[in-house]
């Protein structure tokens, strides 16, 4: 199982690129083959995928009810396959980084077995917004 956690703030390199943090690169299993897929998130964020774990949102995907197909539709015409260069960087499309806000400073958090990826000032403004969010939440789920 998949275990990314932490926050880390890189930049984006002009042509797209960021470092994948060193401690998100040692936890790829290796199936994933060095391979991430990338594609639109909740709240604002990219959501980061290895490729093993995509292909198994592909199927849990596929598998939805036919009122689910915008979702659907949203998630996988967006996806990009995204392979690790020899610097440990991948290659972010320009129209997912615009989706996001992202332009040169980028925010990447672990959340188990994905990596999000934030315009910083959008993830600082979500994290202040969610304190009392997550107490409910702990309350509820009983954390």
């Amino acid at each position: 199982m998949l275990n990314f956690k932490g926050e880390y703030e890189h930049t984006v390199d002009p042509k797209g690129r960021v470092s994948i943090p060193a401690a998100f690169r040692e936890a790829l299993p290796p199936e994933a083959d060095g391979t991430f897929v990338i594609t639109r998130g909740l709240d604002g964020c990219l959501a980061v995928y290895t490729l093993d774990v995509w292909r198994k949102v592909e199927e849990d995907l596929s598998r939805l009810p036919q009122k689910a197909r915008r979702y659907v539709r949203l998630l996988a015409s967006q996806a990009w396959e995204a392979k690790i260069d020899e610097q440990g960087r991948i290659l972010i499309p320009a129209r997912l980084l615009e989706k996001a806000g992202i332009k040169d400073k980028i925010t990447l958090i672990g959340v188990l077995n994905k990596i999000e990826l934030w315009n910083p000032e959008r993830f600082r403004e979500y994290i202040e917004e969610d304190d009392e969010a997550l107490e409910k939440a702990a309350e509820e789920f009983r954390l």
